[in-house]
C-alpha cells in the first residue's frame, strides 16, 4: 500500500483511464460496499459556475459561529490535498486520509474510480465517522452526474450559471443549468443566486417539487449604513461587509444565509453577522505587498469570473497602472477572459502552466489563442513565478500586479510570494 500522501495521490490518479468520467453508477456501487451512511445530520450541496468555494466558506463560518460541528469538502486544492477535507475549519491530517483511502481501496475491488470519485468517498467516510451537525459539499463539475450528488442534500445551492466546461455540460446556459440543477431534491429547498436563472433550472425544480428560493425574488440584498441588509418576508438581518472583497461576495453570503435559514437550525442573528465577517478563503482577491507594490491573486478562470474581477477593479482602482500576470488551462476561454479585463489592464504578462497536467499549456500556445486581443503581444514567460518577477520589476510602487487565470496560477503565485 502507498506510504505517503504523495504516493497515495499518485496511486489514485492511475485507477481510472480518464481524469473525468461523470456518472454515479460506479461510485454508488463502491459506497454500498463501504456501507456508507449519511455524512452528517444535515447536508448542503453547492453547485454553480462561479462562487462555490466562497459560498462554502460563508456557510461554514456562519454554522461554526452558531456552535455547529461542520465538515466541508471542496475542490480543487491550492497547496495541499488536505485543504479539500475540513472539519471545524481545520484541514484533516494525512493519517485520516490514509485510513479513508485504505477503506475505499478495500471496498472498490476492480471498480475503476476517478481521482475525484476516490477522494469524494474518502471525504464522506471521514465525515460519517466524525459525528457532525452539518456537511457542506462543493460540486466538482456540473451537478447531476457529479460524485457529490451521491448524497441527498437537505438544501442545494446553485450560485450562478454561465458558460464553462461546455464539453461536459452542454453549449448554452439552458443545458448547463439543467446539469447544475440536478443536485436539487424533491420537496427540499433549492437556493438560486442568479437574478435570472435559466428556465431549465426553474423547470427542474418545479418538476420534482423542490422549493426554489431566488435572490431578488424570495430574499434580498440591500445596502444599509456601513454594512448591508439580508431580507425575506418576516426576517431582516443587519450584517457587516465581508472580508471577501469582490462585489459578488454579498450575493454568495446571501445565498449561504438563505440555505441555512431553510433548514431547521436555530441560528441567532449575531451568529450570521459574525460568520459573514469572519469568512475567509485563499485565492479570492488575496492581497500581498512586495516592496511597496500591491499584488492581488485570484482564481478567476472563465469570462463570468473575469467580469466580476473587472467590476472589483473598477470599484477599487489603484493609484497607478494594473499589470496582469495571466496563465490559463488549454480548455478555458482565454480570449473571453482577456476581453473582460482589457479596459482595466495596462500591461500584460503571459505565463505557462506546463507542469500541471494534460490540460496545461505554455505561454506561446496561450498567446496564439489570444491573437488580436490586448494580451496577444505580451511578454511570454516559462512559468508564473518568472512572470510575476517580471511584472514586479516593471511596476511602480503605486501600481497593482494582478495574478489570475486558474487555481494552478494562484498556487504558483502563492509559492513565489512565500505563502505556500
Amino acid at each position: 500500500m502507498p506510504r505517503t500522501l504523495t504516493d497515495w495521490l499518485e496511486y489514485i490518479e492511475r485507477q481510472h483511464p480518464k481524469s473525468i468520467e461523470l456518472g454515479l453508477e460506479r461510485i454508488r456501487a463502491v459506497a454500498g460496499r463501504l456501507g456508507l451512511g449519511r455524512p452528517a445530520a444535515r447536508v448542503i450541496t453547492i453547485g454553480g459556475t462561479n462562487g462555490k468555494g466562497s459560498t462554502v466558506a460563508f456557510v461554514e463560518s456562519i454554522a461554526r459561529e452558531a456552535g455547529l460541528r461542520v465538515g466541508a469538502y471542496t475542490s480543487p486544492h491550492l497547496l495541499a490535498y488536505n485543504e479539500r477535507v475540513r472539519i471545524d475549519a481545520r484541514d484533516v491530517d494525512d493519517a485520516a486520509l490514509f485510513d479513508a483511502f485504505e477503506a475505499v481501496e478495500a471496498a472498490r475491488g476492480d471498480t475503476p474510480l476517478t481521482y475525484f470519485e476516490y477522494g469524494t468517498l474518502a471525504a464522506l467516510l471521514i465525515f460519517e465517522r466524525s459525528e457532525l451537525d452539518l456537511v457542506v459539499l462543493e460540486v466538482g463539475l456540473g451537478g447531476r452526474l457529479d460524485a457529490t450528488n451521491l448524497v441527498d442534500a437537505d438544501a442545494a445551492i446553485v450560485t450562478t450559471v454561465d458558460i464553462d466546461h461546455q464539453d461536459w455540460l452542454g453549449p448554452d446556459r439552458e443545458s448547463i443549468g439543467r446539469e447544475k440543477a440536478g443536485i436539487a431534491r424533491a420537496w427540499k429547498p433549492l437556493i438560486l443566486g442568479d437574478d435570472d436563472p435559466p428556465s431549465s433550472v426553474l423547470g427542474h425544480a418545479y418538476a420534482i417539487g423542490a422549493s426554489a428560493l431566488r435572490i431578488g425574488c424570495d430574499f434580498f440584498v440591500e445596502p444599509h449604513e456601513s454594512g448591508w441588509r439580508w431580507r425575506e418576508v418576516g426576517c431582516e438581518l443587519e450584517l457587516p461587509q465581508p472580508q471577501l472583497a469582490a462585489p459578488a461576495q454579498l450575493r454568495n453570503a446571501a445565498v449561504a444565509i438563505a440555505a441555512l435559514r431553510s433548514l431547521d437550525f436555530d441560528i441567532e442573528p449575531a451568529a450570521f453577522a459574525r460568520g459573514v465577517a469572519n469568512a475567509r478563503i485563499a485565492g479570492r482577491l488575496q492581497r500581498f505587498e512586495c516592496d511597496g507594490v500591491e499584488v492581488i491573486v485570484d482564481v478567476a478562470h472563465n469570462p463570468q469570473a473575469a467580469r466580476e474581477l473587472a467590476a472589483w477593479l473598477e470599484q477599487s482602482p489603484p493609484r497607478g497602472a494594473v499589470h496582469a500576470v495571466f496563465a490559463a488551462l488549454a480548455d478555458k476561454d482565454a480570449r473571453g477572459i482577456v476581453e473582460a479585463l482589457a479596459s482595466q489592464v495596462a500591461h500584460w504578462h503571459l505565463a505557462g502552466l506546463a507542469p500541471h497536467g494534460p490540460r496545461a499549456t505554455d505561454a506561446y500556445a496561450l498567446a496564439a489563442r489570444l491573437d488580436g486581443t490586448a494580451a496577444s503581444t505580451a511578454p511570454r514567460h516559462a512559468d508564473v513565478a518568472v512572470a510575476l518577477d517580471a511584472a514586479l520589476a516593471t511596476a511602480a510602487p503605486s501600481d497593482r500586479v494582478l495574478v489570475f487565470g486558474s487555481f494552478h496560477t494562484v498556487a504558483d503565485a502563492l509559492r513565489r510570494l512565500g505563502a505556500g
